[in-house]
């Protein structure tokens, strides 16, 4: 069995020195644990490690893995929907996950809002952008995001937070880190236009450049593989 204990421990290593090494503080960064395909013990190992933010990628793998942990004391952990949402999932996302990363359009901001509001909730979410271009990723373009936020400001229930990306794979950091850091800029810019009152967090880097991500500013770091072990997908 992947010695969860350990990797926590590593991972956590590994972000400390990342953050030391762009002027930054450790504690700056939350670890998401993401359980794709990871059984309720390993992720109580996480827990007992200190985890408190967990990821899933697929609502219908979520519900019942959220609703047992839950049924097993686990209540104080916030669980975090870091895949593509279909609209016609909202309704089951918001009654199960504290944070959406992946909001990649106003029609998706809208539907969770009016979800949210119907189960008297307030969403966090991110809105997810393809910085790269990539034509299989989600998200919306860079030059889409001001209108989506805008449209997303006036949403009751759902209080956006900041950005999420995810970088192309390759055996170039630079790659990734162009990426982020262009995240980090979008951000910047957004916040100067007054677009939202608050896009406190990225969401950027996973088990492949999550200290790339932090380097470039990341405060969020979604992490499976690392963890729980090479059968993982991120």
């Amino acid at each position: 069995m992947t010695d969860v204990a350990a990797n926590v421990a590593r991972v956590r290593e590994r972000i400390a020195a990342a953050a030391r090494r762009s002027g930054r503080r450790a504690e700056e960064v939350t670890l998401v644990a993401v359980t794709k395909g990871v059984d309720l013990p390993r992720i109580l190992a996480a827990v007992t490690c200190g985890v408190t933010d967990f990821g899933e990628n697929r609502v219908q793998e979520a519900v019942p893995k959220i609703t047992a942990s839950r049924a097993q004391g686990l209540r104080t952990a916030r669980w975090h929907m870091v895949g593509h949402l279909q609209r016609n999932k909202a309704r089951a996302a918001v009654q199960v996950f504290e944070v959406v990363h992946s909001v990649d359009s106003a029609a998706l901001a809208a539907a969770l809002s009016q979800r949210a509001a119907a189960s008297g909730r307030v969403v966090e979410a991110l809105v997810q952008v393809n910085v790269a271009g990539e034509r299989q990723k989600f998200g919306v373009a860079p030059d889409a995001l001001l209108s989506l936020l805008q449209a997303a400001a006036g949403l009751p229930a759902l209080r956006m937070i900041g950005l999420m990306t995810v970088a192309p794979r390759s055996d170039d950091p630079q790659v990734a880190r162009t990426v982020f850091r262009r995240l980090r800029e979008l951000r910047d810019d957004m916040t100067q236009a007054g677009a939202t009152p608050s896009l406190k967090h990225l969401s950027m880097g996973m088990s492949d450049d999550f200290e790339i991500g932090v380097e470039e500013g990341a405060t969020l770091v979604r992490i499976g593989r690392a963890l729980f072990g090479p059968a993982h997908a991120l």
